[in-house]
């Protein structure tokens, strides 16, 4: 093990190099074996970590031929693949979560014209009264701006409040299970799943953004329902 170290230590690139215990080493098969079982007689493998620097990665190539000659029964993984899956699933998710933000947009305004319509419709009767007295485009348009800019609000506020909740369940749970084997497991592959404040604060941009756009489409359908009455 000491060799194992000392060989990473001298590589470049390389900032730390940390072995892992053999009790450390066997609680990381603890999600799979349980716990309280004697792992004395289990060819456990033991562990070294290596974080390297900022800036170009070492040689791994020379650093694999070092340990295969010092020491034979070493191994190394350096995880490109899995982090190349990674990075590629991550960014599939974030297009994905884009892609679903702009399809709830257009799902808003396409609902909100048509409910703003059948409100004109409903109360053709009284805005036509309005306008032919001299109310303005813009006294008539701010009503019903007014009107489903609030109901952006509490539309907003309700989904925006689920996931707030929702959030703060996981992230409880993640305290919870902090610690044991199959919480420290599942931070090491999926994260926290804290969104922390800014995270926070982008959902109650959210919130202000769909009520924006339930007013702004809202009124653009007024004035133009008013323009053809004119």
């Amino acid at each position: 093990m000491q060799k194992a170290v000392d060989v990473a230590r001298a590589s470049a690139g390389v900032a730390d190099v940390r072995a892992y215990t053999k009790q450390e080493s066997a609680r990381l098969v603890e999600p799979w074996l349980g716990n309280g079982l004697n792992l004395n007689d289990l060819p456990i493998p033991r562990m070294i970590v290596v974080r390297l620097r900022s800036g170009p990665p070492p040689d791994f190539t020379l650093l694999r031929n070092a340990l295969a000659a010092q020491v034979p029964s070493a191994s190394l993984d350096d995880h490109r693949r899995w982090i190349d899956r990674m990075r590629t699933m991550a960014g599939t998710a974030a297009a994905g979560g884009i892609a679903i933000l702009l399809l709830v947009l257009a799902v808003t305004v396409l609902s909100v014209t048509f409910a703003t319509r059948g409100a004109m419709a409903t109360n053709r009767p009284i805005i036509e009264v309005l306008h032919y007295v001299g109310a303005t485009d813009g006294f008539v348009g701010s009503q019903f701006q007014r009107h489903f800019l609030a109901l952006g609000f509490k539309g907003g506020g309700i989904g925006g409040g689920a996931a707030i909740v929702l959030f703060g369940i996981v992230g409880a749970m993640n305290s919870w299970l902090s610690g044991t084997a199959g919480g420290d497991e599942a931070a090491a592959l999926f994260g926290s799943f804290s969104i922390g404040v800014m995270g926070y604060l982008a959902i109650l941009a959210q919130i202000g953004l769909m009520a924006f756009v339930t007013a702004l489409a809202s009124r653009h359908t007024v004035k133009k329902t008013l323009d053809s009455i004119d």
